[in-house]
């Protein structure tokens, strides 16, 4: 593989893929779990430091380990295949490919604004329960390109990345700026932070807020961090594609940390810019949860819509080249284990795994087509966080396992950070176990029925 990405490319991969439409959308169910600004911005931060946390304890294991891949060896070299292969199971299955399904589509409905023609609610088959939409065909259509383009080097990809995600950074960011210090309401802020820290969730029932503490309150704090986690996923995707790194011992760590930093950073400010311009009762009950848009009329007005759209489109044209580009790599090196299939595991005459990027590719579309992506999506939060978790327990393993091993970064904190992770990671699975189990459950039997898939195809040594 070539070596074509430097530490710029690198980061902006990392913020590139973190930022698709979560952001635009996500606080709104927020606030109908913990109902206050305080908690809504407490909530941000919370997933912010968390990330950071990973991402600093996955620095250590990327300079271990600087090879294509990324976090599927180092659970293989932490526990074992079984353990590497269920991670790159669920990757393929749901996690990788059925967010560039959701972004995708993402991309279409907004695109919609602007085209009309596009939209979901253009119906161009049906069959049954079965039914194909112009999104749908817009969304498969954005992947096959982007993974066409990707296909054809490296280099294709990380330019467009690269350029896409600085333009995503200067729009958000000026939208911020604007929306601050142009449509700053000063009783709309003031109300908003009134009660700041009574945390109250809304009852379907009885159609009200009502305030919540104990087992209610972190209850809803779980339940409100399944959107912003999700708006802060991928960021592992630069460990995927390290063996295209220059200098990766230094540049995957580094990039982690400013990408993630970048993208908190971005996240809460946006926050704050939405307690300054909407009230609460509209950020929690904007229309589909749409609180840039709300936000952006009452910047911009009439034409805030189509601001909003145009921004969405890049951000998900972008966060999707990011995914696309990153995923096939793993199955690369899944394939060259022997635990996928065998043709995954070649490099095309741009030195690129272009057949693992035409089987995600052709993956991913099916699931468009289904309309159940959002469903897995919801699924595999639980599972994600696991392998974050058992990925970060993986430094621990390898300090007794393999101290030989040259380490030119060690973990930020090490013990600490990472236990207080892992500690924050498994309290929350517990509490989606509890009080979301609909979120859990199908997620554990999709990554289960990767065992006799393992033991059906894996190589013997």
């Amino acid at each position: 593989m070539k070596k074509e990405l430097g530490l710029l490319d690198a980061t902006m991969l990392v913020v590139g893929s973190m930022i698709g439409s979560g952001i635009f959308i996500v606080s709104a169910d927020i606030v109908r779990q913990v109902g206050s600004a305080g908690w809504l911005i407490l909530i941000w931060l919370l997933t912010g430091a968390i990330t950071l946390t990973a991402a600093l304890s996955y620095g250590e294991l990327s300079a271990m380990f600087p090879k294509a891949g990324g976090q599927y060896v180092y659970l293989r070299e932490a526990y074992n295949r079984l353990v590497a292969f269920l991670y790159g199971w669920a990757l393929f299955a749901v996690v990788q490919t059925g967010t560039i399904a959701a972004v995708g589509v993402a991309f279409a409905k907004f695109t919609a604004y602007l085209f009309p023609v596009v939209s979901d609610e253009h119906i161009l088959y049906q069959q049954g329960v079965f039914q194909l939409n112009a999104a749908q065909i817009t969304a498969i259509g954005v992947i096959v390109v982007l993974t066409w383009l990707n296909t054809r080097g490296v280099k294709n990809g990380k330019i467009l990345q690269t350029v896409l995600t600085i333009v995503k950074i200067l729009s958000l960011g000026g939208l911020t700026i604007l929306g601050l210090m142009t449509a700053f309401k000063a009783d709309i802020w003031n109300l908003n932070w009134t009660d700041a820290w009574v945390p109250k969730t809304w009852d379907v029932n009885r159609e009200t807020f009502v305030d919540i503490g104990g087992a209610a309150l972190f209850a809803a704090v779980v339940s409100a961090m399944v959107g912003s986690l999700f708006s802060s996923d991928a960021w592992n995707n630069v460990t995927f594609i390290a063996g295209e790194i220059r200098n990766p011992e230094r540049n995957i760590g580094l990039s982690l940390f400013l990408g993630t930093l970048i993208v908190t950073v971005i996240y809460v400010s946006t926050n704050i810019m939405y307690l300054a311009t909407v009230s609460l009762p509209d950020i929690a009950f904007a229309p589909a949860d749409r609180v840039a848009v709300v936000a952006s009329h009452t910047i911009f007005g009439n034409v805030g819509t189509i601001v909003i759209a145009v921004m969405i489109m890049i951000s998900t044209f972008g966060c999707n080249n990011g995914l696309i580009l990153s995923g096939a790599r793993v199955y690369y090196t899944m394939a060259n284990d022997g635990v996928f299939l065998k043709s995954a595991g070649k490099l095309n005459k741009f030195e690129v795994p272009g057949w693992g990027l035409w089987a995600q590719c052709i993956w991913a579309s099916v699931l468009c087509l289904t309309g159940k992506y959002g469903d897995l999506l919801n699924y595999v939060i639980f599972v994600v966080l696991i392998f974050y978790a058992l990925t970060i327990i993986g430094v621990f393993i390898l300090r007794k396992k393999r101290p030989d091993i040259p380490r030119s970064y060690k973990a930020f904190g090490y013990p600490v950070l990472p236990a207080i992770y892992v500690i924050a990671a498994f309290s929350i699975c517990i509490g989606l176990l509890i009080y979301q189990p609909t979120f859990t459950w199908p997620g554990l039997i999709i990554v289960l029925i990767g065992i006799p898939i393992y033991y059906l195809i894996a190589k013997k040594d």
